[in-house]
């Protein structure tokens, strides 16, 4: 039990890495692209809701594949090489990019128009009444929706194993291939607890936070 351990949670770096690398990326880039799909052209607005309804409509691992062999076959002939766990954080970032501005999204919608028309009569300007009064609160109210996503995130990293990154899935997998005399579910028993152990204590403080986030409101 003890070599099952120490073999799964060598993959737990690279699950970390791919979930922070890629949740960070997304979050950036969904910025820009919560505002577009809250924009006055029609036609901007029309595009990027396309592409976010087409990105949340395919699973993730269709995403790594594409990613994966649309990498490999891109570089092919010229000299370089993508490593597997680069394909595996583009193709999470673009399914984060796309979750992440629905949730900015709605957060932003969350806010009362009335306080961006009282910031208008004030005469405070768009880009600062934004920036001061709506994603403030905004953020406040996608919170809880963000923190829920990250976790959902670290847990679908575990599908990055089948172009073999070596995560904890790709891990407990190897072990259970090379010790046919342990019992197989070993190993993947103790990575689901590694993904238990990491993942409530950040829904635990996410809630704190929301909790503090919600009372400074008031």
């Amino acid at each position: 039990m003890l070599d099952a351990f120490l073999a799964v949670i060598k993959g737990l770096p690279m699950s970390l890495l791919l979930t922070v690398a890629s949740f960070v990326i997304g979050g950036i880039v969904a910025i820009p692209l919560a505002l577009g799909l809250r924009s006055k052209i029609a036609p901007l607005r029309w595009v990027l809701r396309f592409l976010v309804d087409l990105i949340r409509g395919v699973p993730i691992i269709v995403w790594i594949f594409v990613a994966y062999y649309g990498i490999s076959e891109a570089m092919e002939g010229s000299g370089y090489e993508i490593e597997n766990w680069v394909s595996a954080i583009l193709s999470l970032s673009i399914v984060s990019t796309a979750y992440l501005a629905e949730i900015y999204r709605g957060g932003i919608l969350s806010v009362p128009v009335g306080q961006t028309e009282a910031a208008h009569a004030l005469g405070i300007k768009a880009t600062p009444s934004f920036l001061k009064i709506v994603a403030p609160q905004a953020f406040k109210i996608s919170m809880p929706s963000i923190a829920t996503y990250g976790i959902g995130l670290f847990k679908d990293t575990s599908i990055a194993s089948v172009i073999i990154v070596e995560d904890m899935v790709f891990q407990a997998r190897s072990f259970a291939a090379q010790n046919p005399d342990i019992p197989g579910i070993y190993p993947y028993a103790i990575a689901a607890a590694i993904y238990v152990i990491v993942s409530v204590p950040v829904a635990m403080w996410s809630r704190r936070v929301d909790r503090k986030l919600q009372a400074g409101g008031h």
